[in-house]
């Protein structure tokens, strides 16, 4: 497997000619070229409302349809009937809870994480209007030195597994701890206890959105039932595109017009039409991830971007975990592992005596120019309000969140502020 050529990769973005420093790609990654090509001209060529038999009407739905094929890729799922497009995740998984309302029972039993709330707003209001239990697969330090060190452990999650479990869902990839999830290895197990346990029907939640960017989606493979990645985040446009079993999909109850014979599409829950130009911008996304390796396959492009991505996190973790940071008060949220277990999304807190809020940092950085970093919770507010010691939520952490396009030049300029300031 060949290695990322990265002048090319820099090449497909308009935006890095600028010089600047794109270090928040958890919020949202830049635009590739092709994608923007294709919006472009869906607006200018193609842009009428699908379903007219005349000629344009036709070449627009087929590039509506061209977006679901790719979208198909991307989950590898196994039709095209599985797979739709929603403005966000977080809107993607309310439709998804709504429309499974009809199949919930009382005191069905659903387990959550505390990662990003699009994932668990959804499955806790689903609980109220319904009378269901939602139980919480809670994080816990690996770390006796650093009480931030935050993981989950399986066996916490089987502990949580009764007969009346209805729904877990996870994530592929934690936004703020930067963990790589083995999906896979989680769902097999949750099943095994599930059927121990005597559960009649388990489904498996799983976001993705902080997984895409970096690492191959296999929804056949994993055994998941729903699954949403945001293209915003995955070098595309401004929405995100989701995966529903089909064995799944049949008991959902649809959402959209009540004449609209949708039953057994993922449309059902599709309410109103997508941005059309934006899905056909998604078909630009598969082409530049292919154009990664010689190989012209998603699993060798993955596989190119997890290898370089590992250079970043090992420059980045290897300054902040030094211990003259540590005696500094520097702490990762999240565990310290430079392995392909974890993705360039390293989150951190400056702690004790001299400790600095997380909006200080990111504003020493801000005047300096030429860097984005952020502050925050992120939206995985739970997972903030549940560090002991306590962190302030609306401070949150400092983030620094990298994806392929990034240079371990651009890593050593990071380091280069984040000492001069940790410095002060």
């Amino acid at each position: 497997m060949g290695g990322l050529d990265i002048d090319k990769v820099r090449a497909s973005f308009p935006s890095l000619r600028s010089g600047y420093i794109y270090a928040d790609n958890a919020g949202g990654s830049q635009t590739a070229q092709q994608v923007i090509d294709n919006i472009v001209d869906y607006l200018s060529n193609t842009n009428v409302q699908l379903g007219a038999d005349y000629s344009v009407g036709v070449q627009s739905s087929k590039r509506v349809a061209d977006g679901s094929a790719a979208a198909a890729l991307l989950f590898n799922a196994a039709s095209v009937g599985e797979v739709g497009y929603g403005p966000s995740a977080t809107m993607v998984f309310e439709n998804i809870s709504r429309a499974m309302d009809g199949d919930i029972k009382i005191g069905d039993e659903f387990i959550i994480t505390e990662e990003h709330e699009a994932n668990n707003g959804p499955w806790k209001r689903l609980a109220r209007r319904r009378g269901a239990v939602v139980k919480y697969w809670h994080t816990v330090p690996t770390l006796e030195e650093n009480p931030y060190s935050l993981a989950y452990r399986t066996e916490d999650l089987l502990s949580l597994i009764s007969s009346k479990t209805r729904l877990v869902a996870i994530t592929g990839c934690s936004n703020i701890l930067g963990t790589i999830y083995p999906v896979e290895d989680i769902v097999k197990t949750v099943r095994q206890r599930a059927k121990e346990v005597g559960a009649p029907k388990v489904e498996v939640s799983v976001d993705c959105v902080a997984y895409a960017p970096h690492r191959r989606i296999d929804v056949q493979k994993w055994d998941i039932d729903y699954c949403v990645l945001s293209l915003y985040k995955v070098y595309g446009a401004h929405n995100a595109a989701f995966y529903i079993r089909d064995q799944a999909l049949q008991s959902l109850s649809s959402i959209v017009h009540h004449f609209l014979a949708l039953d057994d599409s993922s449309k059902k829950i599709q309410s109103g039409g997508p941005g059309y130009e934006l899905v056909h911008g998604a078909s630009g996304v598969v082409p530049y991830l292919l154009s990664l390796t010689s190989e012209n396959s998603l699993e060798a492009s993955f596989g190119a971007i997890a290898q370089h991505e590992h250079a970043l996190v090992q420059t980045l973790l290897t300054f902040l975990v030094d211990r003259k940071q540590y005696d500094r008060g520097v702490r990762i949220v999240g565990e310290s592992n430079t392995d392909l277990s974890r993705a360039p999304t390293i989150s951190f807190v400056v702690i004790g005596q001299n400790g600095m809020k997380s909006k200080d940092i990111v504003a020493a950085f801000d005047k300096q120019g030429g860097i984005g970093i952020r502050y925050g919770h992120f939206y995985a507010y739970s997972l903030i309000m549940n560090a002991n010691p306590k962190l302030d939520p609306e401070d949150g952490v400092v983030r620094i969140s990298l994806v392929h396009y990034n240079t371990v030049e651009e890593v050593e300029r990071i380091v280069d502020v984040l000492n001069n300031v940790l410095g002060q």
